[in-house]
Parts: structure tokens; sequence; C-alpha cells
């Protein structure tokens, strides 16, 4: 059975342990809401850039040229031999 000192030095331990958690816990949420704070003002600016861009010079329409549409391709037997011509060739060599 532990003494009451030891007890007492086990107690002030934990207490110490839970201490320095919470303040470090403290300290990372500080970090975080900084972080937050910064990622929220740089949008915020970056935005204000982006519109008054468009407003000082909006964009030019471009003309654009018509694309001729593409064939599509459709499905062939080229390439590719049919079960019956497989086995043929096969039962002849």
């Amino acid at each position: 059975m532990p003494t009451p000192t030891e007890l007492r030095a086990i107690a002030d331990a934990k207490f110490k342990k839970r201490e320095l958690q919470r303040l470090d816990g403290c300290a990372a949420m500080a970090e975080y809401e900084a972080a937050s704070r910064a990622t929220i003002e740089k949008t915020a600016r970056l935005r204000a850039l982006r519109l008054s861009r468009g407003v000082a010079a909006p964009p030019k329409p471009t003309a654009s040229k018509p694309t001729a549409s593409k064939p599509t391709a459709s499905k062939s037997k080229v390439g590719r031999p049919s079960k019956a011509r497989a086995s043929k060739a096969r039962s002849a060599a």
C-alpha cells in the first residue's frame, strides 16, 4: 500500500500532466484559429483583387472558330479474327 507522500506525488504528477495537456491544447487552438483567420483574410484580399481587375478591364470576347465535328468511331472487326477463323487457323497449323 502506497504511503500518503507517495499518493500525493502521484496525484501531483497527474495534475501536472493534465495541466500541460490543457496548456498545449490552448496553444494549439490559438494556432489553429490564427491560421484560419489568415486564410480568410488572404481569400478576401485575393477576391477583392480579382474583382477590381475585372472592373478595370472587362475580358474581351474571343471569336471562337467553329470546330468540325469529329466522326465517331464505329466498332469494326478489323484486327481481331472471329472465333471461327481462329479455330480454323489452329486446326490447319
